[in-house]
């Protein structure tokens, strides 16, 4: 389920929130699903405990997931409001990288094409179709 590598300058936490989010974003894991529990993923990965419970804090501070008290933690349902911040916030890093991608010479058509193999292979988000 999870690759991490402990050899990258990423630290660990990173890694998996960024897998787990990748996880959800793709509905591999669906919405009110539970995740494993911070002793179980610890177990699994070889890592302390305290950085999966970093990494959960994380994603339930961004809104990928929350917690039950002795029941442990799910994913969230995909709320408009939280979406539309997300979206923005996704919107102005882009907005960042293509300027530089275009200032290194890359084409709009090779831009483009890298768009149309991302939405192959992940397919469209929630808004699909729909105006920002």
């Amino acid at each position: 389920m999870f690759e991490l590598d402990v050899r990258s300058r990423k630290p660990i936490y990173e890694q998996l929130v960024e897998r787990l989010k990748e996880l959800i974003i793709t509905e591999v894991l669906t919405a009110d699903e539970q995740l494993p529990s911070v002793r179980t993923l610890a177990h699994q990965l070889t890592i302390n405990p305290n950085t999966i419970q970093k990494a959960y804090r994380e994603l339930e501070s961004q809104g990928y997931i929350y917690s039950i008290k002795g029941k442990g933690s799910f994913v969230s349902p995909a709320t408009p409001n939280l979406n539309r911040e997300k979206i923005e916030k996704v919107k102005s890093e882009l907005s960042k990288l293509l300027s530089e991608a275009i200032y290194l010479g890359i084409t709009k058509d090779e831009l483009f094409n890298m768009i149309q193999e991302l939405e192959a292979a992940i397919g469209g988000g929630i808004e699909d179709d729909q105006n920002p």
